[in-house]
């Protein structure tokens, strides 16, 4: 493994965890100003792109806002140059009371100075929206 990719891998542990901590700061200090994030739920084929901090923040505050005990089990990470995967199990209740048991992913894209520019969520789950 390389210097870079042993840095980008810390980059998206460390992202991962600000995640389970509901660190959106944390977070977003590893995101570029100009960073996209693909959601697995919205229009197809892309699903919600969100584009910047600011629409990334008002996202994140208002998820773990709406999924107080939303959390991740990270099976695996693995990097391979300036991309990566995150395996995850996301647990949790939305204020709707369903209830999340979700398999997913995550594919990461950074820049050569570790910051992400692309977060693309895919997740498995049974039922609507």
């Amino acid at each position: 493994m390389t210097a870079s990719e042993k840095r980008n891998l810390q980059i998206i542990t460390e992202v991962c965890d600000s995640f389970n901590h509901h660190e959106t700061e944390a977070i977003l200090a590893h995101f570029s100003e100009d960073a996209v994030w693909l959601l697995s739920r919205g229009e197809p084929p892309e699903g919600l792109l969100l584009t910047g901090k600011n629409e990334i923040r008002t996202m994140l505050e208002q998820r773990f806002a709406s999924i107080p005990d939303m959390s991740w089990k990270i099976h695996s990470h693995w990097i391979s140059s300036n991309r990566g995967c995150s395996e995850w199990t996301v647990t949790g209740q939305e204020s709707n009371g369903n209830k999340l048991n979700w398999l997913g992913c995550d594919l990461w894209t950074l820049r050569d100075d570790g910051m992400i520019t692309r977060k693309d969520t895919y997740w498995k789950y049974s039922g609507g929206e």
